[in-house]
């Protein structure tokens, strides 16, 4: 699969595209002042304890307090806070972790007031970002991700990931760990690190904890003002790349020279094999619009998402879940199996919802109205497909098979709020007092109307009347390589006439006699999946 990744730096944000196949499944945006980046470690102040909720509200500087349940302590907790009153007590004199003895476990069942209190110092961790009115979320586990590893302060095991299949590789990558790990710390073995030689492992091993060396040190600096960050997660751009970054990535694009030279040092460091994968972006035309994001983003987020011949989602978002409806829309005409025509549309709808959950990062409960199907091996096609879809998604999620109703229930991790992108445009005909579809899908709207205009209702000679300057864009260019010729190659010789009293994003079609025909009766039809 070729993939690709497309980096907009801009002044006040930085958006990351990736592309599978030229198909948009991910965009991340961040603002380039925010804080409060999910990795993220913290010396805070415990605000208020909440034993009704066995929780307590930490500040870490945001306006609402921070969460840190019990259950996200960690089992080590009793360590952790033992270690940090010796490095504030005694700064730089402080016993390294290695020396340290670590204590015993806290219980499962405890309660937060036993082990914490209002005022208390402790170092903590990003697990969540702010979520609409919800403070981050915390926890005590803390932990530094590397490509191959993933270091966890206060534990001693080595965990290897389970998508290792070779139990030869699985031994040998824990028997190496085990061997060169300090005492006091835990590794986990991410996949990527399958058949990396004792080099690549030892020397991320060695900058893991370099970096919590760093981290302690900043806390034993003497007038510490909290709360205080100890260790920033890296940037976001180089984030992403050390999670999906592997041999299959053809290309990475920016359009910054900064970033560009922090990539390439980053891949010269992981994968110097790739580094000339990373390519400066200098062309005239924004780069997401070079690439065919800025359409894809339009055409992919608004509340109605069309998939396949006339068919459609309608994504509803509510405070506790996501509600997808997958309608047929005009793709049930002609097809006289209803049952053949729900498969065909349920199993598009699941490559298509797959997609949708990955591009806007929908966490939470995802439920999802499939259109019935009598059959029970079709049924349980639909579920395998979408398993199949979602074994893509980085993120953790769990699918259940089809109800009664045919409704599929997912849950997917939610660890940053969900992408939103507004898809609709001030209209230039009403001067902003309404909105219009994204103008830039008008022109593939009209294809769509024309083929089945021709293919479906079997009209061939018909006059399309649009405003002049969609007529003038259909036609710009060379005459025999113009949208228009196309069109004309594609469906028979109609015509395109321009007129000025059709609004701009208005359409008008007549037939050989003059008579209007309507088809937003036929492509918007709502009805037609029951």
């Amino acid at each position: 699969m070729n993939n690709e990744l497309v980096i907009d730096v801009q002044s006040s944000e930085v958006a990351i595209a990736l592309l599978e196949e030229g198909k948009l499944v991910e965009i991340h945006r961040e603002n380039r002042v925010a804080s409060f980046s999910v990795g993220d470690i913290y010396l805070a102040k415990v605000r208020k304890i909440m034993p009704g909720l066995n929780a307590v509200f930490v500040d870490v500087g945001y306006d609402k307090g921070a969460f840190l349940h019990y259950q996200d302590l960690g089992p080590q907790f009793s360590s952790l806070v033992a270690f940090t009153k010796n490095v504030l007590r005694d700064g730089k004199r402080a016993q390294p972790l290695h020396k340290m003895q670590l204590h015993k476990d806290i219980s499962k069942t405890g309660m937060i007031s036993d082990v914490l209190a209002q005022g208390q110092e402790i170092m903590v961790q990003i697990a969540k970002e702010p979520i609409s009115t919800k403070g981050p979320r915390l926890t005590s586990e803390i932990s530094l991700a590397g490509r191959f590893l993933v270091l966890m302060p206060f534990a001693e095991k080595v965990y290897v990931s389970q998508k290792i299949k070779s139990s030869e590789e699985r031994n040998r990558i824990k028997q190496l760990m085990r061997s060169i790990k300090p005492k006091n710390f835990g590794v986990i073995v991410r996949t990527v690190a399958e058949g990396k030689k004792v080099a690549e492992l030892d020397a991320e091993l060695k900058t893991l904890l370099k970096r919590w060396d760093e981290a302690v040190a900043k806390m034993a600096r003497p007038q510490q003002k909290l709360p205080a960050l100890l260790l920033e997660e890296m940037g976001r751009t180089v984030g992403l790349l050390r999670d999906i970054f592997n041999p299959s990535f053809e290309n990475i694009y920016v359009n910054n020279r900064f970033a560009y030279g922090e990539i390439c040092d980053y891949v010269d460091a992981i994968a110097p094999e790739c580094s000339g994968r990373v390519k400066m972006y200098s062309g005239d035309l924004p780069i997401f619009d070079h690439f065919g994001i800025s359409k894809q983003v339009k055409s992919g987020f608004g509340r109605t998402v069309s998939f396949k011949n006339g068919a459609y989602l309608i994504i509803e978002h509510t405070e506790a879940m996501h509600v997808i409806d997958v309608n047929s829309g005009n793709k049930s005409k002609g097809i006289t199996d209803q049952e053949t025509n729900a498969v065909d549309v349920n199993l598009a709808a699941a490559d298509e919802i797959a997609r949708q959950l990955r591009l806007r990062d929908m966490g939470g409960i995802i439920v999802i109205d499939f259109i019935d199907m009598q059959k029970s091996e079709n049924r349980q096609r639909l579920f395998d497909r979408m398993k199949e879809n979602m074994a893509h998604d980085r993120a953790r999620h769990n699918i259940l098979q089809l109800s009664k109703f045919g409704l599929m229930q997912i849950t997917r991790q939610r660890v940053r709020p969900e992408m939103h992108v507004s898809t609709e445009e001030v209209c230039p005909t009403c001067l902003g007092k309404g909105f219009s579809q994204p103008s830039i899908l008008f022109v593939d709207k009209l294809e769509d109307k024309i083929d089945y205009l021709v293919n479906e209702l079997n009209v061939k000679n018909f006059n399309l009347f649009v405003h002049p300057y969609v007529e003038a864009y259909i036609t710009k260019g060379f005459p025999f390589c113009s949208i228009k010729w196309k069109w004309r190659r594609k469906y028979g010789k109609f015509k395109i006439v321009p007129s000025q009293s059709i609004a701009y994003l208005q359409y008008l079609v007549l037939d050989k006699d003059g008579h209007e025909i309507d088809l937003r009766e036929d492509l918007e039809e709502v009805n037609a999946k029951k």
